[in-house]
């Protein structure tokens, strides 16, 4: 990923947490809007990476709108081959899918998860997955 937009892409997190810990909801909204930028400009060209979309989808307040956007960044995520990004977005889709009531929905998420998931070094990520994915299926 190019450097300078990682870098753009966690100084824009930092400023939307301490928006939101702040309840600066216009302060909120203008970093969001600068990534939101960032993502589309980069969209489809060699500097579009699955890192920015996974940060907007943690920062969109609408669930669904949420895990649209985790989807485009799962498809930028297998574009590169990436089971780090594919386990943890898949996983961050999964939560919101069981927020919205979607156990169904959920399961499908942390089974690719878990899939993806064998390939990496995060054995904390690795156990939650599978954790969250048992309790859902003896549910």
């Amino acid at each position: 990923m190019n450097t300078k937009i990682y870098k753009e892409v966690l100084f824009l997190a930092k400023e939307l947490m301490t928006c939101a810990n702040k309840k600066d909801q216009a302060g909120f909204d203008a970093y969001y809007a600068e990534l939101k930028a960032i993502c589309d400009d980069n969209d489809g060209t060699d500097k579009d990476h699955p890192v920015q979309w996974e940060t907007l989808g943690d920062f969109t307040d609408d669930l669904e709108q949420a895990i649209a956007v985790y989807d485009k960044a799962l498809v930028k995520a297998a574009a590169i081959n990436s089971k780090d990004y594919l386990s943890s977005i898949g996983f961050s889709a999964a939560q919101l899918k069981i927020e919205l009531g979607d156990n169904v929905g959920a399961i499908e998420y942390l089974e690719q998860a878990k899939i993806h998931s064998n390939k990496i070094i995060d054995k904390e990520l690795k156990a939650e997955i599978h954790d969250v994915l048992f309790d859902l299926k003896k549910a």
